[in-house]
């Protein structure tokens, strides 16, 4: 849910890659669909990055807080993603937690992934914000990437998306963007403080999001709303575990209620510029091939 800026945003995030440039950022989830663009940015700028991951050589593995210690270890800043999703019960009180050892670690600053609309997210933020450390915290709407490297994916290449999604718009929003604004948030203590709400620059509903991926891919790509139930059942018979079906039901059965169809300015105001388009977004995807299906499929 993941070009280069324009020059005047170069050469901001040029200014902002001076202050902690030799300070180690662990980047937790950094083989997720943002981490790991946030790993490969800071990289890219000659910033120390700790990949905070079950498979890393320093391994960080949210359900064993055993290993929490090692990892955050001799870090100045981390990159928060929790896994899977902040609503989810636990979430909070391993926030909490992190929050704790990450400040006996002395770590100094804190950059939250968040999602909108989601209560539990609030409580999250919260902790964070009271966690006595520097904080920003990044909440957003749903990725672009869902259609490429997420849930969805299989569905596009199997040429029907069947979702309990309606008419509801959602101003999905490029990882590449989130990911940016993370990482000026990480080395720049100028972004301190900030609730940076992100969005793509205009809203679609799920039906308008596949339509445009199936004109950019050449490709006929059905959307079939579904209903909640049928969903569910469907998710069911795949075998899917259930804590990850109660996960999908409720994001697409109370935060997709309208709530999050209004754009936010997160973008603009953190990296002076605009949010990339979910057009430009499916172009470069069709281009790459993901989506492409060979003969034998």
């Amino acid at each position: 849910m993941f070009a280069l800026a324009t020059s005047r945003c170069t050469r901001y995030m040029i200014i902002e890659h001076t202050p902690n440039s030799e300070n180690t950022v662990l980047v937790l989830g950094a083989t997720g669909k943002t981490g790991r663009r946030v790993a490969a940015l800071l990289s890219a700028r000659g910033v120390p990055v700790r990949s905070g991951s079950r498979s890393a050589a320093i391994p960080f593995d949210w359900t064993d807080r055993g290993t929490w210690a090692a990892a955050l270890a001799g870090a100045d800043a981390v990159y928060v993603a929790y896994q899977p999703d902040l609503a989810v019960p636990g979430a909070p009180a391993d926030i909490k937690a992190l929050c704790v050892a990450a400040a006996a670690a002395g770590v100094r600053k804190l950059v939250l992934l968040s999602g909108r609309g989601e209560p539990e997210a609030l409580e999250c933020e919260a902790i964070v914000r009271d966690s006595g450390l520097s904080w920003t915290v990044v909440r957003c709407a749903w990725f672009d990437q869902n259609f490429s490297e997420g849930a969805f994916t299989d569905f596009i290449l199997a040429g029907e998306v069947a979702l309990p999604a309606g008419e509801v718009p959602e101003p999905f929003v490029h990882a590449d963007d989130i990911a940016e604004v993370a990482v000026a948030a990480l080395l720049d203590d100028r972004h301190a403080g900030e609730i940076y709400e992100l969005t793509g620059p205009r809203s679609l509903t799920f039906a308008e999001a596949v339509a445009e991926i199936a004109a950019a891919s050449g490709r006929e790509i059905a959307f079939i709303p579904l209903t909640r139930t049928d969903f569910v059942a469907a998710l069911t018979s795949y075998g899917v575990p259930a804590d990850e079906i109660s996960l999908l039901d409720y994001l697409f059965g109370t935060v997709l209620d309208g709530r999050n169809s209004d754009l936010a300015d997160g973008v603009r105001r953190a990296l002076g510029r605009e949010p990339r388009d979910f057009a430009e977004y499916a172009r470069d995807m069709a281009d790459s091939g993901v989506w492409s299906v060979t003969a034998d499929a």
